[in-house]
C-alpha cells in the first residue's frame, strides 16, 4: 500500500472509530489500539506534509486563534419555531394543521427532544466540511468553522455518495458532566460561573482559540439535511434523519413518528417527567410536519414556518422566603449577593441559598429582605431568585440598600468599570486572604494534603499566617496549639507543605492565582519561560505571541507581577525554596547564540513547537526584530515583522530551512 493510499485508510478508520465511540457509545477498539492508529497518521502526515488535508482527524484543532468571526448569509434562512407551554395550544396547532391541509388524517408527526444549545448550520461540498454557521438572526451568523471542527462527533468528511453541495443544521450543547466540570474550572480561576449549559455552549462557541474550545466537550445533535442541488428524493423528515446517520452524523435517538395529536402530547410529557434521567439538558420538545411537500404548502410566516411549533416545558419553579441577603468575598475580591432562604424542595433537591448575581439584579427585581421570592434552576442546576412576590410583602418593608463596605474587613468597596460587579480593593481582606490560599494549596496546584479550608480559617483567624508564603514558616508548636489539632495531625500537615516544595514551575505559576490562568496556560508559561523571574519580567508582546495565550490572560499576567503585595509573596515563596525553575531540556547547541523572531503561520508546526525547537536547540526567541535578531522564521501571512526585517537585512527563513540548521 502506498502513503497516500494508507493516509486515506487510517483517515476512514479513525473517522469510524470516533464516530462508534462519540456518537454509539460503542466502541469496537480499545484506547491504546485507537492511539495507535493515531500516531501512524501523525508520523505519515509528519513525514509527508503535503499530503494533509483538511479533513484528517489531525487537523480538527487550529493552532492559531481565530481573530474575528466573519457574517455569513444563510442560504436558506434559520427561523426560529413559534413557541407555547399550554398543552391547549399545541391542540390549536394541530386544528391549524388540519384546517390549511384540509385534511384531518393524511399527516404525521415527527416530535424531537429541543436541545438546550445553539443552533448550527454546516456545509459539506464534495462530502467535506467546509463551513460552519451559527444561526445567529436567522439571516446570517457568524463563521465558527474552526470551533465545530474541534466537535469529535462531527464528521470531517463523508465517505459514502453525496450531493455536491448539501447543508446539515443541528444543535451544539454541553453535556451535564463537562458544563459541571468546565464551572470547576471557572471557580478555581475565580471568573464568574456559567447560569446553565446552554450559556456556557454559546460563550465557548464564541471563543477565538480553538484548542480552549476543545477541551470544552462540545457535543452535536443534527436534525436537518438540506440538499442545495435540488436533486434530493428525500420528501420525509424522517427519511431524511435516516440519510444523516447513514453519513455518520449524531442524531437523537429519542426521536419518534406520532400519527395523531394525542400521541403527540403523551410524548410532551412524558419527556418533562424524565428530562432530567438525561446526561443533557432539554427544555422542551418540537413538533413538526413529518411531509416535506405538506410544508411547502404550509410556508412560513415572517418569522416561523407553519409546519413546525416548540412545546417548551416550564421550569422548575417554588416560592419561599428570602430570610436575607449576605455577601461573599472571593479571592481578587470580587462580592457577590447571596439570597438566604426557608429551605425548600426544588428540581429534587433542598435549596436554602440561591444566587442574586450581582447588585443591579437586586435594584432592578427589587429584591429585599423578608420577601417571599420565587426561585427556580437556571439550567436545573444553579438555583436564583427570578421574582418577587409583592403583593406579599410586608408594609414596613424598604427596599434593599447595596453594602458600601466589604462585609468582612469594612474596607470601602469600589465598582469595576465596565461591569456590574463590586470589589474590595482590600489585599489583606481576610475573606481574599483565606480563599488565595486554599487556592494554593488546593489538589491541582500546590496539593498541600489536609489544609482544607477549615485548617486554613483557623490559621488565618489565629494569625499565623497571611499569605501563603507564611505557611513555610509555621512550626510544630504553633500547629500543635490550634484546636483539634494533634501532634500527628501537625507533623502529616508540616509533612505535606515541606513536600508541597517539590511541585513542577506550571504549578506553583497556577498556585499563585493570576487571573485567568489556569493548569493549561501555567504549563504553557512554564515550558516557554522555564523561570518564574522571567515570567515576571515578560511584556504583554512577549505573552501574546504564546500560543494558548491571549490579550486578557497576558494584560492579567503584566498587572499581576506588576503589584508589590504579590512581589512580597513570591519573595516568601523564593526563599522558602519552592521550585521557581525547571531545566530546559537541551538535545544541542547548534542555534547557540542566535536570535530568532517568528511570524506568520507555519505549515509542519505550530509557532510554539518552533519556539521550543529553537530553545531546546540552544538559540533564543525575542517577540519584535531588532539588530540583535539573527533570523526571522516566517510563515504563510507573515505581516510588519517581515517588512521590518527585510529593511533592515535580517536574514528570512522558513521552517525547512530552519530544520536544516538543526541537522
Amino acid at each position: 500500500m502506498d502513503i497516500e493510499r494508507e493516509l486515506v485508510a487510517l483517515r476512514k478508520q479513525i473517522q469510524h472509530h470516533d464516530y462508534q465511540y462519540y456518537v454509539l457509545a460503542q466502541p469496537e477498539i480499545s484506547d491504546y489500539e485507537y492511539d495507535r492508529l493515531y500516531k501512524r497518521l501523525e508520523e505519515l502526515e509528519k513525514a509527508n506534509p503535503e499530503l494533509i488535508t483538511s479533513d484528517s482527524p489531525s487537523q480538527r484543532v487550529s493552532g492559531q486563534p481565530t481573530k474575528v468571526f466573519n457574517t455569513i448569509k444563510h442560504r436558506v434562512p434559520m427561523l426560529s419555531l413559534s413557541n407555547t407551554y399550554s398543552e391547549e395550544e399545541v391542540l390549536d396547532f394541530d386544528r391549524r394543521i388540519q384546517s390549511l391541509l384540509g385534511d384531518t388524517t393524511g399527516y404525521e408527526y415527527v416530535t424531537e427532544l429541543k436541545i438546550d444549545g445553539i443552533a448550527i448550520s454546516l456545509i459539506y461540498e464534495n462530502g467535506v466540511f467546509y463551513r460552519g454557521i451559527t444561526r445567529g438572526d436567522g439571516i446570517s451568523g457568524d463563521e465558527v468553522t474552526q470551533n465545530l471542527r474541534t466537535i469529535r462527533s462531527l464528521p470531517l468528511r463523508i465517505y459514502n455518495e453525496v450531493p455536491e453541495i448539501i447543508e446539515v443544521r443541528g444543535e451544539v450543547f454541553l453535556d451535564r458532566k463537562n458544563f459541571e466540570q468546565v464551572n470547576a474550572q471557572r471557580s478555581m480561576k475565580d471568573e464568574p460561573l456559567f447560569a446553565n449549559p446552554r450559556n456556557s455552549a454559546a460563550g465557548t462557541m464564541k471563543l477565538q482559540d480553538a484548542r480552549i474550545v476543545a477541551r470544552r466537550g462540545l457535543s452535536l445533535f443534527c436534525y436537518q439535511l438540506i440538499d442545495h442541488t435540488g436533486k434530493s428524493e428525500t420528501r420525509q423528515h424522517l427519511n431524511g434523519l435516516k440519510t444523516l446517520k447513514k453519513y455518520g452524523f449524531p442524531v437523537n435517538p429519542y426521536t419518534q413518528s406520532c400519527e395523531t395529536i394525542g400521541e403527540v402530547l403523551a410524548y410532551c410529557r412524558k419527556w418533562e417527567s424524565e428530562r432530567r434521567n438525561l446526561p443533557y439538558e432539554i427544555d422542551g420538545v418540537v413538533i413538526k410536519l413529518n411531509d416535506l411537500s405538506q410544508r411547502e404548502r404550509l410556508g412560513s410566516t415572517a418569522k416561523s414556518p407553519r409546519w413546525a411549533i416548540a412545546f417548551k416545558f416550564k421550569p422548575g419553579q417554588v416560592q419561599t422566603l428570602l430570610h436575607k441577603i449576605t455577601w461573599q468575598v472571593g479571592r481578587t475580591g470580587t462580592v457577590t449577593p447571596v439570597a438566604e432562604l426557608e429551605p425548600v424542595l426544588l428540581a429534587g433537591t433542598t435549596v436554602s441559598r440561591a444566587t442574586l448575581h450581582n447588585p443591579d439584579e437586586i435594584e432592578r427585581k427589587d429584591i429585599r429582605e423578608g420577601d417571599t421570592v420565587f426561585i427556580e434552576k437556571g439550567g436545573d442546576i444553579i438555583p436564583k431568585v427570578i421574582g418577587v412576590i409583592s403583593d406579599l410583602r410586608e408594609k414596613s418593608s424598604r427596599p434593599y440598600k447595596i453594602p458600601d463596605r466589604c462585609p468582612v474587613c469594612r474596607t470601602e468597596l469600589i465598582r469595576v468599570p465596565d461591569e456590574a460587579a463590586l470589589k474590595c480593593p482590600n489585599f489583606s481582606c481576610p475573606a481574599q486572604v483565606k480563599r488565595r490560599i486554599e487556592h494554593y494549596a488546593s489538589r491541582t496546584a500546590m496539593d498541600i494534603e489536609g489544609l482544607g479550608e477549615a485548617i486554613v480559617e483557623l490559621l488565618v483567624d489565629e494569625g499565623l499566617i497571611r499569605d501563603a508564603g507564611d505557611l513555610y514558616r509555621l512550626e510544630r508548636e504553633q500547629l500543635e496549639s490550634l484546636e483539634g489539632m494533634g501532634k500527628l495531625s501537625a507533623a502529616n500537615l508540616l509533612n505535606a507543605i515541606e513536600n508541597s516544595k517539590k511541585q513542577p514551575l506550571d504549578r506553583l505559576i497556577f498556585a499563585l492565582g493570576i487571573p485567568f490562568i489556569g493548569t493549561t496556560a501555567a504549563r504553557i508559561l512554564a515550558d516557554h519561560f522555564g523561570d518564574l523571574e522571567m515570567l515576571g519580567q515578560a511584556g504583554v508582546e512577549d505573552l501574546e505571541m504564546l500560543d494558548g495565550i491571549g490579550a486578557k490572560m497576558a494584560d492579567s499576567i503584566v498587572r499581576y507581577f506588576g503589584q508589590s503585595e504579590y512581589l512580597r509573596v513570591i519573595g516568601k515563596l523564593r526563599k522558602a525554596g519552592t521550585r521557581f525553575s525547571q531545566e530546559k531540556q537541551l538535545t544541542g547547541d547548534r542555534l547557540k547564540d542566535l536570535t530568532f523572531v517568528i511570524t506568520g503561520t507555519l505549515f509542519s508546526m505550530s509557532r510554539e513547537e518552533a519556539r521550543a525547537l529553537i530553545i531546546r536547540n540552544g538559540g533564543k526567541v525575542a517577540s519584535a526584530v531588532s539588530t540583535k535578531t539573527s533570523y526571522l522564521l516566517a510563515g504563510e501571512k507573515a505581516g510588519s515583522k517581515l517588512t521590518k526585517a527585510r529593511k533592515m537585512g535580517v536574514p528570512v527563513i522558513d521552517e525547512e530551512q530552519l530544520k536544516k540548521m538543526l541537522v
